[in-house]
Formats: C-alpha cells, sequence, structure tokens
C-alpha cells in the first residue's frame, strides 16, 4: 500500500483529498497542527468507513515540530511515495503593496513558503525509498506572474500582496525543487485547485472541495510518463 502525508489535512481542501487518496487505496497520514482537530477529521473519515488514515500531528512552522512527525512516521514506514504540501493560509486583509505590515507578510510566508522548505528538507530522505516519489506544492493561480500581469484575467484584480507573493515564491522553490530531481523517478509539481470554496476565502469559492481536491489527487498520483517541474490547474499544464 502507497503512503502519503498531507499537511494541513484536518480541513477543507486537505481533507477532502486525504478521503479521496484514502479510497484510492492510499494509507494516509493527515497533518494537523492542532490534534483535537486532527482526531476529529480521523473520526470523520473512519465514520464513513475508511480505516486507512492515521493522525500525524505536525505544524509546519515550527520545525521541532516537523521533526517530531517525522520521528513519529520512522516507527510506522520506511517509505513515503507522496508529499503534499497542503497547508496554507491567506493572512489578514486588507493586502494592498504600500500599506501592508511586514508581520502580516512573514505570518504568511512562514506557512507558505518556508513551512514547505522546511517540510521538504525533512521528508526528503523517505521519498527517495519511494519507485515512484511524488512532490504536490499546493499553490493558486494568484501566484501566477502571467495571470497577475494579465488585465483580461478574471483573477487580474485579486492583488493580495502577502498571499500572491508567497504562492508565486512556492512556485519558484517547486522549479528549483524540481531541477535537483531532474532525471530521477520523482515527479514535483505546482497544482492549483481553483477558486475553491474554504474557510481561506470565507467560503467564496465557486467550486466545492471535492473539485479541488481532485486535481490535487490527479497530480499525486502520476504515472511515470507523467510532467514534472510544472504548474497545474484543472484544464492542465498553466503559465507560471
Amino acid at each position: 500500500m502507497k503512503t502519503v502525508l498531507i499537511t494541513g489535512a484536518n480541513k477543507g481542501i486537505g481533507f477532502e483529498t486525504a478521503k479521496q487518496l484514502a479510497q484510492l487505496g492510499y494509507f494516509v497520514y493527515l497533518g494537523s497542527r492542532d490534534k483535537a482537530r486532527g482526531l476529529e477529521a480521523i473520526t470523520k473519515l473512519k465514520d464513513a468507513g475508511i480505516s486507512n488514515v492515521e493522525l500525524i500531528e505536525l505544524d509546519v512552522t515550527d520545525i521541532n515540530s516537523i521533526k517530531q512527525a517525522k520521528q513519529e512516521l520512522e516507527t510506522k514506514i520506511e517509505v513515503l511515495d507522496v508529499l503534499i504540501n497542503n497547508a496554507g493560509i491567506s493572512g489578514e486583509r486588507p493586502q494592498n503593496a504600500t500599506g501592508i505590515e511586514l508581520e502580516n507578510i512573514r505570518k504568511v510566508f512562514e506557512t507558505n513558503f518556508f513551512g514547505v522548505i522546511q517540510t521538504t528538507q525533512q521528508f526528503i530522505d523517505f521519498l527517495k525509498k519511494s519507485d515512484e516519489p511524488r512532490i504536490v506544492n499546493v499553490s493558486s493561480e494568484l501566484g501566477s506572474f502571467a495571470i497577475q500581469s494579465d488585465p483580461d484575467s478574471e483573477f487580474y484584480d485579486y492583488k493580495l500582496t502577502a498571499y500572491c507573493s508567497s504562492k508565486t515564491a512556492l512556485n519558484a522553490f517547486t522549479v528549483m525543487l524540481a531541477y535537483e530531481f531532474t532525471n530521477t523517478n520523482f515527479k514535483i509539481n505546482s497544482v492549483s485547485p481553483g477558486y475553491t470554496a474554504t474557510d481561506l476565502n470565507q467560503y467564496r469559492g465557486t467550486q466545492s472541495v471535492a473539485q479541488g481536491a481532485s486535481v490535487i489527487v490527479k497530480y499525486a498520483t502520476l504515472n511515470k510518463n507523467g510532467g514534472t517541474g510544472k504548474f497545474y490547474n484543472e484544464g492542465g499544464e498553466t503559465a507560471w
């Protein structure tokens, strides 16, 4: 049975992604910084008849928490097949470029960018043991330079300095990481689940969590012919 670790998986898209992958036969380690909420999520899945799930307490902004999660996982498995860096925050609003407080930017980057890097670095040796290692960095079209600079884009007016910049930085990290594993069996991509209704956007999204999660699942389960170092959304490859 293949194994997957999903950060920020106790709710929203992360939770739905855990559900869908478990239904596909993966053993899912559900990462949650809040143990109580994580256990509630596990209970919901088990009440739905899904037993191949387990909680891993994990706060991506705390290196000691990440190391403890790694140590715990080492007692359970020898190989990690998939890492989904899903944990993310939108930050306080407004986020206009000339008025945003630096502390707001730093807080968003701690989760959306630095959290991804230190989580990936801690679990990369686990992934190297897999025959088909996959890393999905959950991004957003709001991090796309092409979209943010196109007045005709439907997302052009969504200028959230902290959030958008953090996702742009995340996309850059994806490119660097994928390059490091060129000509290996790794598939490493940024994936945008689309404008999904979650608490990240006060449930204003236009699609369901099931739709958003299905895009992540698609690229978490790529076969050997799948792309790497790319940016994908529901329609396929999209512009950086």
